[in-house]
């Protein structure tokens, strides 16, 4: 019975074993399928005037005090909402300060509906020195199109926002005074992450057994794997400063759901400092995650982005600014 248990326990650890080193070997392989090249159409936003205009690249000095991009895949019903909002606080922002200068750049990710018609509808009012639509070639995920837009900023800060608009826009000064609190001197890196953590407790009463059990989950293979200290990595409400997004954005591999982990977990390899900034968050209709596969999705590439890294099938940017 005792070389029974025995042998079971070798087998269990030569099974471990192999496991492991198949995945070491598929993460290897396959990490080359990454591509991160872009579409010559992809430099480009149409101006109010109807032209074709080079977008400006992030490893330029900035010209803005803000840039926000926003990710849009199939937004046409949601996007006005969050427009609204953000355009309303930004230009009130504006009369009372001159000085604060702007951007929203709404990075349309191959969408089948009106997404690209909804936000030139902005450029149009408010011109294309404050609002700039970037219409993909190709559907590449929501970490692609963030990392599309973010390259083509101009903002000395620049902020992830969500389309759907769950995260309030004028949380845009918790989140700020999360950065200031870092005090990113003196290679102004720094990035402040809007959390939903707070709000977890009322969530998970909300959810089913299943739901919870997949989303503590996630949360225990976030820690094991790629990040530590950040309770809540998947917001939709991060701002960066510039330095920090050129340093972060450069090394960026992951398109799809987990993109914010890669990018948390490139931030602390590099040692920038990150804050944790409670934002007001509301769950809205018409998420396009499905929690089960996309949780899976997601679980695989937390995996993928540490043991791609440790391989060294994935190596850490060291980008050169303009001068």
């Amino acid at each position: 019975m005792e070389f029974g248990l025995c042998e079971l326990i070798h087998c269990l650890l030569v099974l471990s074993v192999f496991v492991l080193l198949l995945l070491v070997v598929i993460a290897h392989v396959t990490a080359g399928m990454v591509d991160q090249r872009c579409d010559e159409k992809d430099k480009y936003f149409l101006s109010a005037a109807g032209l074709n205009e080079p977008f400006p690249s992030l490893s330029d000095p900035p010209s803005l005090e803000l840039s926000v991009v926003v990710p849009s895949y199939n937004e046409e019903s949601r996007l006005p909402v969050m427009m609204e909002e953000a355009m309303d606080y930004l230009e009130k922002r504006r009369k009372k300060n001159p000085s604060f200068t702007y951007e929203v750049i709404i990075v349309d990710d191959g969408s089948k509906d009106k997404t690209t018609k909804v936000g030139l509808g902005y450029t149009k009012k408010y011109g294309d020195d404050k609002v700039r639509v970037l219409t993909l070639v190709k559907n590449r995920g929501k970490g692609g199109a963030v990392r599309m837009g973010t390259l083509r900023t101009r903002g000395r800060l620049i902020l992830m926002a969500d389309a759907d608009g769950a995260t309030k826009f004028a949380d845009i000064e918790k989140v700020e005074a999360g950065l200031q609190d870092l005090s990113p001197k003196p290679e102004n890196m720094a990035i402040s992450c809007g959390s939903r953590a707070h709000l977890e407790k009322e969530s998970v009463a909300q959810r089913s057994v299943f739901r919870t059990f997949l989303m503590y989950g996630f949360h225990l293979l976030v820690w094991f794997f790629c990040v530590k200290g950040v309770k809540d990595t998947q917001c939709g409400f991060k701002l960066f400063t510039r330095e920090a997004a050129l340093r972060t954005f450069s090394s960026l591999h992951v398109e799809r759901w987990a993109f914010d982990v890669e990018l948390l977990y490139i931030a602390q390899c590099f040692k920038i400092p990150i804050a944790e900034v409670a934002v007001n968050w509301t769950e809205i209709e018409g998420s396009k995650l499905v929690p089960f596969w996309s949780w899976l999705q997601m679980g695989k590439d937390l995996i993928f982005i540490r043991l791609r890294y440790i391989t060294g099938a994935w190596k850490l940017e060291y980008p050169r600014k303009s001068q």
